[in-house]
């Protein structure tokens, strides 16, 4: 199985674009920190991610502002064919405000 829930934070988003089949595409980077445990021990996990979301889920993030807390749900792809490079596809998303729950974006 092949599925990604992750909390992260919105750090670099590009202008929304268009497939040449007219899907909507918008290209993020997130950033997660976290700690956990590992074989018992706590540890810090800090990472960027690239990621990308499609169509309706484009739209919905096209506005989302630098800094947004976001709890993504997706799967990880090749970048392109043959590459080793993943890159994290949203299929949903909520955005996470500090103190007050989420809410669908």
């Amino acid at each position: 199985m092949n599925r990604v829930l992750l909390t992260a934070t919105v750090v670099e988003i590009q202008p929304l674009r268009y497939t040449p089949a007219g899907v909507a595409a918008l290209e993020l980077t997130l950033e997660h920190e976290s700690e956990v445990l590992e074989a018992d021990q706590p540890r810090r996990v800090m990472f960027h991610v690239r990621a990308i979301a499609m169509g309706n889920t484009a739209h919905l993030l096209a506005d989302v502002p630098l800094g947004a807390q976001l709890e993504v749900q997706g799967f990880l792809a090749a970048s392109r064919k043959g590459s080793s490079r993943l890159i994290l596809h949203i299929q949903n998303v909520a955005q996470t405000f500090p103190g007050s729950g989420s809410a669908i974006v």
